[in-house]
C-alpha cells in the first residue's frame, strides 16, 4: 500500500469502511492496471488524495507529486482541447464523464489518456469526492490512426486514395453552393507505363510511381489534392476562384513537370501522361462521382487525340464514350448473330494476266448502320480482344470458300486464300496449332494459304516473330509482309524471317507515272526483293499509268480497284472460274 501523505491521505473516503473491506479494496485498487486518482470535491480546488501505482507508472510523476494537486496539471499545453472542456463541465455539474484526453508525462512525452470519472456523493447527496479511472491507450490510437490512415491513403506513394478522394471531393461539390468557388476533377493516367513493367519489372514500375507522385505533388498548390486510384491513375482535385481556368493550367503544368526524364534501374525512362479536365458546372448534381467520371471521360479523349495531352471535357465526349459502349456490345452480338460477312478481292499477275489469288476482306452488316468497312470496327476488336474471335472466323470462312471453289473449278494452278493476321492473332500462344485444326477442318491445301503480317508486328518481337514464323512455315504455308514502307521500311530484316511476299503500301504506288521519285523507290523495293527470293505485290493499283509502271519495273502481282473491287463470294466466282482477266 502507498504511505498516506500526512494531512492529505486522512480525507480517504475510504475511511468509513469496516479495517477488513477498507484494506481489501484499497489492495485491489493498488493492484488494479488502470490509473485510479481520488480527488477531494470538498477542498479548495479538488486535489488529490488518492492515487494508485499506476497512476505514478502511466504519469511517470511519483506520487508525492500527484497528491495535494488538481489533476489538471497533467493537461500541459492541452488544456484548451474540446474533451478537456467537457470534462470540466461535467466535474462542475456534478456528474459523470467518458472520453479520450490527450496529457503529458513528467518527461514530456505526450500519452492518450481514457478516462472515466464519476461523482462521489455522501447520505444527502452532495459531491465529496470524484473517482477518476485512466487508461493509457496511447498504442491503440496509433494503431487505429495508422489503421484510418490505411483506409484512406495508398501504401506505395503515401497519396489519398480514391475513398478519401470521393469524400473531399463531395465536400469541395457541398461548399461550392455556399463559396462561390469552382470545383474541378483532373485524371491522369500515365501513357504506356505497362511498357516500364514489361521491359523493367514491376519493382521499377513502382518505383517509378512513387518518383512520379512526389513530382506530382511538387507541381501543385497546397489546396490542392493529389490521390492516387489505382495502378498509374492519378487525380487531382481543384478548388478555385477563376472561372475554372486554372484547372487548365494545372494540367499543363502537370504535364511539362513530366518532361524531365525520371532514372530508374540504371535506365534514363521518359513517361508522359494523359489529363482529363471537368469542372463541375452550375446545373450539374451534386454528386462528386458523377463529376470523376467525366474527368475520366476527358482522359480518355486526350488518349484517342495522341496522348501527352489534356481534354477538357464536354457533352460530345459522352456521346461518344456511349456510342463506342453501344459498338462494343454489337460488336459482341455480331458474332452470334453472324452479321459478317466475306468480300474477296482478286490479285493479278501482271505477266501473265492470272487470278488465282484472293484476300479475304471482313464486313460487318451492321443492322442499324449497314454494311461498314473494317476502319470502323477492327481498331475496337483489337482493343477490345474480340479479333480473335473475329480473325478466326475470317480465317475458317475464308479457308472453306477457297476450298468450295477449287472443288468447282479445278485449275492447274489452284486459288490461294491470303487472310490478315492482326497483332494479338499473331500473338496467340496456340496460333500454328489453330492454323493447323482450320486447314484439317476445311480440307485446304496448306499451300494455298498465305498468311498476311504487317511489318510492325512482325518487328514487335523479332525473336518471339521467328519462332512463330517457324511454326506456320512448318505447316507448309505461306506468309507475306503487308504494308510494307509504312513501319521500318528495311528490307534487311526479311533475311532473318522465313517470309515469302513483299507487299508495297498504296501510298508509294499511288505516285508512279506521274512522281520519279515513287518509281525509283519501288523499282529499287522490287530489285532487293527478287534478290531475297521474295514475290512482290502492289497494293492500292487504279490507274492504267500506275499499271504500266508496275509492268516496266518487274512487279509480280498487282491488287486494287483498277482491276477489281471487293467482291461477294457470288461475284467473284465467275472471275476465279474463268482465273484470267476479261
Amino acid at each position: 500500500m502507498v504511505p498516506e501523505k500526512p494531512g492529505v491521505r486522512n480525507s480517504s473516503p475510504l475511511g468509513d469502511l469496516p479495517d477488513g473491506g477498507k484494506r481489501l479494496l484499497e489492495l485491489a485498487v493498488s493492484a488494479c492496471a488502470n490509473a485510479v486518482i481520488i480527488t477531494d470535491a470538498a477542498q479548495p480546488d479538488s486535489p488529490a488524495v488518492y492515487a494508485n501505482p499506476a497512476a505514478e507508472h502511466i504519469t511517470g510523476y511519483p506520487l508525492e507529486e500527484i497528491l495535494g494537486r488538481n489533476p489538471r496539471f497533467l493537461q500541459g499545453p492541452y488544456s484548451d482541447l474540446e474533451e478537456v472542456a467537457e470534462l470540466r463541465r461535467a466535474v462542475a455539474e456534478g456528474r459523470e464523464f467518458y472520453g479520450v484526453v490527450r496529457n503529458r508525462r513528467k518527461d514530456g512525452s505526450d500519452f492518450f489518456n481514457e478516462m472515466y470519472v464519476a461523482p462521489v456523493r455522501d447520505g444527502d447527496g452532495a459531491v465529496t469526492h470524484f473517482v477518476g479511472i485512466q487508461n493509457d491507450v496511447t498504442e491503440r490510437r496509433a494503431l487505429e490512426e495508422e489503421m484510418e490512415h490505411r483506409a484512406s491513403h495508398d501504401p506505395l506513394t503515401g497519396l489519398p486514395n480514391r475513398a478519401m478522394f470521393v469524400e473531399r471531393l463531395g465536400q469541395a461539390v457541398a461548399r461550392k453552393a455556399r463559396s462561390g468557388r469552382h470545383v474541378s476533377a483532373l485524371f491522369m493516367d500515365l501513357d504506356n507505363f505497362k511498357d516500364v513493367n514489361d521491359s523493367l519489372g514491376h519493382e521499377a514500375g513502382n518505383q517509378l510511381l512513387v518518383a512520379v507522385a512526389k513530382r506530382l505533388r511538387g507541381c501543385l498548390r497546397n489546396e490542392d489534392t493529389l490521390a492516387r486510384f489505382a495502378g498509374d491513375e492519378f487525380v487531382v482535385l481543384v478548388e478555385d476562384e477563376a472561372g475554372g481556368s486554372v484547372a487548365a493550367q494545372l494540367a499543363e503544368r502537370l504535364l511539362e513537370c513530366l518532361d524531365t526524364p525520371f532514372s530508374l534501374a540504371g535506365e534514363r525512362v521518359f513517361v508522359s501522361a494523359s489529363v482529363g479536365v471537368a469542372p463541375h458546372g452550375p446545373s450539374d448534381p451534386d454528386r462528386g462521382e458523377a463529376l470523376l467520371g467525366r474527368a475520366d471521360a476527358a482522359m480518355y479523349e486526350a488518349k484517342r487525340l495522341g496522348k501527352a495531352r489534356y481534354a477538357t471535357y464536354d457533352p460530345a465526349i459522352q456521346a461518344r464514350r456511349r456510342s463506342r459502349l453501344r459498338m462494343v456490345n454489337d460488336l459482341r452480338a455480331a458474332l452470334e448473330r453472324e452479321e459478317f460477312v466475306l468480300q474477296y478481292q482478286p490479285k493479278v499477275d501482271l505477266k501473265t494476266g492470272a487470278v488465282d489469288h484472293v484476300e479475304a476482306l471482313a464486313r460487318w452488316h451492321q443492322p442499324r448502320r449497314g454494311l461498314l468497312l473494317p476502319a470502323e470496327f477492327i481498331p475496337l476488336a483489337e482493343e477490345t480482344g474480340l479479333i480473335v474471335p473475329l480473325g478466326r472466323w475470317v480465317l475458317e470462312e475464308a479457308c472453306a470458300q477457297v476450298r468450295c471453289w477449287q472443288d468447282l473449278h479445278p485449275r492447274t494452278q489452284p486459288v490461294v486464300a491470303n487472310v490478315n493476321l492482326s497483332a494479338k492473332q499473331f500473338r496467340q500462344p496456340d496460333l500454328a496449332a489453330e492454323v493447323a485444326e482450320v486447314l484439317e477442318k476445311t480440307g485446304l491445301d496448306p499451300a494455298c494459304l498465305e498468311l498476311e503480317i504487317t511489318e510492325s508486328v512482325l518487328m514487335e518481337d523479332a525473336p518471339a516473330t521467328g519462332a512463330v514464323l517457324e511454326k506456320l512455315k512448318a505447316l507448309d504455308i505461306k506468309v507475306a509482309v503487308d504494308d510494307f514502307g509504312t513501319g521500318y521500311s528495311s528490307l534487311s530484316y526479311l533475311k532473318r524471317f522465313p517470309v515469302d511476299t513483299l507487299k508495297i503500301d498504296r501510298s508509294f504506288v499511288s505516285g508512279l507515272g506521274t512522281d520519279l521519285e515513287d518509281e525509283v523507290l519501288v523499282s529499287g523495293v522490287l530489285g532487293l526483293a527478287h534478290a531475297l527470293g521474295l514475290r512482290v505485290v502492289a497494293e492500292g493499283v487504279e490507274t492504267e499509268q500506275q499499271v504500266a509502271s508496275l509492268k516496266k519495273i518487274g512487279c509480280d502481282l498487282a491488287q486494287g480497284y483498277y482491276f477489281f473491287r471487293p467482291l461477294s463470294n457470288v461475284a467473284a466466282t465467275p472471275v476465279l472460274a474463268k482465273g484470267m482477266l476479261p
